[in-house]
């Protein structure tokens, strides 16, 4: 079953009238302002025990394929592969294989991935009954992906029954062994799903294998790349207005705790069937941002010029500055600034930029920074930095106190730290100026 089946089976189940029925009722409750997640979650639960339980149905959603557990048992795994012909979105999945560990090494910080690639990586995704973390949150649905014979394979590990989270991590946990993955791939995975897993793991005395992995946590890359692009970068945006994917049948992820407790009383499986499919989206989102994010790196690694946007250009260098890679990034700011970046993201660049040619007494490329961010606005740290590197590197008083009068006359009454600077420094100065004049 490709893709594009898989999503129109899973858009017939959840047409349903009970998961309909759901999903109004915690519309219904998530409505209500006054109240927290958590009150809202219990508003639910009172509600539902109150409806009359429909009898437990539990089947095997169409088009999965259970290898162990299944209908009726403690928990399911559903396996589901893809042939790396096929793409998702506008990326080819084959790509996954040609990222070089260089690219890797850049975009997770970590020098251990130069090593690897992502044919070795596991890629992996939780839903929980909470998104606070904590001994008390359960990942009832942990989603694996990985590649295994020519395809991208797919697994998912369904916790049918809350008191069969140690039969199910035992499971888990000889899989992971078995494949004995070289690395580890998500998007806040280093925040809240490994930790998450590792707690659980050690509450049923297991070790996890994944916690010693080099871990590329993409959410942090993904914000450098396109925060200036787009107006959120949650997975379900980046695959909407990056890769081209359509997820409009998707649930919203703070619909699936209450969605899992509800299946959990009623034994309606189509209450879960959306979960399936939302982790199995975010799992191929995130291979799929991954791969473009590094084929974007890959280029601007490549090749000198590269003809990609502005804002992008801008991530590509914090990418290279968080990897220590100062030198190359100062590039490519620069190579943004002579695009068209909005202008609060240039001037903040531009700071950045001055900032660091100050420190590398290149004062020629700071001066011109400085003085180009006062063209276009009236910030008071432009006038302390010119005032100070006309006083102490050109020695002239009279230029620097030029612009430490318009820095006291800007900042009354607007910002007394600035303002106490100046005054301090136009008194300095006109001490100077006059020594000057009584040389003369």
């Amino acid at each position: 079953m490709d893709i594009d089946d898989l999503k129109e089976t899973l858009r017939k189940k959840t047409g349903d009238r009970s998961a309909d029925r759901v999903k109004a009722l915690w519309q219904d409750i998530n409505s209500r302002k006054n109240l927290t997640t958590r009150e809202k979650l219990e508003k639910l639960l009172e509600i539902s025990r109150k409806q009359k339980k429909e009898q437990p149905g539990k089947t095997v959603p169409a088009g999965e394929s259970p290898t162990r557990g299944g209908s009726g048992q403690p928990f399911l795994i559903i396996e589901n592969s893809y042939n790396l012909g096929a793409r998702y979105g506008q990326i080819p999945l084959f790509l996954g294989l040609n990222i070089p560990g260089q690219v890797l090494a850049v975009l997770a910080r970590d020098r251990e991935f130069e090593g690897l690639t992502l044919s070795g990586s596991v890629f992996i995704d939780l839903e929980t009954t909470g998104l606070a973390g904590g001994t008390g949150t359960v990942p009832f649905l942990v989603g694996l992906g990985f590649f295994e014979n020519d395809s991208l394979k797919i697994v998912q590990y369904f916790l049918n029954d809350l008191a069969a989270e140690g039969r199910m991590l035992e499971d888990l946990r000889q899989l992971l062994e078995e494949k004995k993955f070289t690395s580890v791939v998500s998007y806040n995975g280093k925040g809240f799903d490994l930790p998450l897993l590792e707690t659980r793991f050690t509450l049923n005395r297991m070790r996890l294998a994944l916690s010693s992995l080099p871990h590329l946590d993409f959410l942090y890359s993904a914000r450098h790349l396109w925060k200036h692009k787009y107006e959120s970068c949650r997975l379900y945006e980046l695959a909407l207005n990056h890769l081209g994917v359509d997820r409009a049948e998707d649930i919203p992820s703070e619909e699936i705790p209450w969605r899992y407790f509800q299946y959990l009383r009623s034994g309606d499986f189509s209450l879960v069937e959306p979960i399936f499919y939302h982790n199995q989206e975010d799992l191929m989102s995130l291979y799929g941002v991954v791969l473009a994010g590094s084929l974007l790196v890959a280029r601007t690694l490549d090749q000198e010029e590269v003809d990609i946007e502005a804002t992008e250009l801008l991530g590509v260098g914090k990418i290279l500055e968080r990897a220590g890679q100062v030198e190359r990034s100062v590039t490519y700011y620069e190579k943004a600034l002579d695009k068209n970046l909005p202008e609060q993201v240039s001037a903040r660049v531009r700071k950045n930029l001055a900032q660091y040619f100050k420190r590398q007494k290149r004062w020629e490329k700071s001066i011109q920074l400085w003085q180009h961010l006062l063209q276009n606005s009236e910030d008071l740290e432009c006038f302390r930095e010119l005032a100070i590197y006309y006083e102490h590197h050109r020695k002239d008083p009279e230029e620097a106190l030029k612009y430490a009068l318009d820095g006291l006359a800007l900042s009354r009454g607007r910002n007394l730290k600035f303002e106490q600077d100046f005054r301090k420094r136009v008194e300095r100065l006109n001490q100077k100026v006059q020594k000057l004049k009584t040389v003369r």
